[in-house]
């Protein structure tokens, strides 16, 4: 399979003042406006990915190049009441999952060297002035990598792409209520594997 990047072409157009909601409208009415909201999106969506399943650069591209695929086939039932972000980060979080569950042999495993991951779930936990902070980091990434995966998700989503917790709710289909729960759960789980009571 090509990777994705061969399905973008050069960017002639930008619209920096659009609204994603709005970038959609166009893109129903012209598919090449699609390009704009890929070009937004692939970054961040790379890292979901990688944060998420540590996958190999060439299984993200095949998973990114899935979703933007199934988002552009599905375009026309976007819901103008949520925000496009919420959507793509909901079809980009189910694809990934699949894909994984499918592909065992990467387990999900955090890359140790993402320093801005820990250290700003590090900060979500108010545990810098508790211990050394560059032992916390490795620690707390390798906690990480054995918590459950409902939690691990609820973490990245608001302590990395700081997402509400509306927009939790949003993208994994769950209940406001039940993310608060998955992040005080996650939250204990990870400070009883680092020893560390507060």
């Amino acid at each position: 399979m090509a990777p994705f990047s061969y399905y973008i072409t050069a960017m002639d157009i930008n619209f920096p003042e659009k609204s994603d909601e709005e970038l959609v409208k166009l893109t129903l009415q012209k598919s090449s406006y699609y390009k704009v909201l890929i070009e937004r999106y692939i970054r961040k969506l790379g890292a979901y990915v990688k944060r998420l399943s540590n996958s190999s650069k060439e299984d993200i591209e095949d998973i990114l190049q899935e979703v933007f695929i199934l988002a552009y086939k599905n375009l026309r039932g976007f819901n103008n009441a949520f925000k496009f972000s919420s959507w793509i980060y909901r079809i980009t979080h189910n694809v990934t999952i699949s894909h994984f569950r499918k592909n065992k042999k990467n387990k999900g495993v955090l890359d140790l060297e993402d320093n801005e991951l820990g250290e700003r779930i590090s900060s979500g936990l108010n545990l810098e002035d508790k211990v050394n902070t560059d032992f916390l980091v490795e620690e707390l990434l390798k906690a990480l990598n054995k918590i459950d995966l409902r939690y691990k998700s609820v973490l990245i989503l608001r302590f990395i792409e700081e997402k509400d917790y509306q927009e939790i709710s949003d993208i994994l289909k769950i209940p406001v209520g039940t993310v608060g729960t998955y992040i005080k759960r996650g939250k204990e789980d990870l400070l009883k594997l680092l020893k560390i009571h507060l």
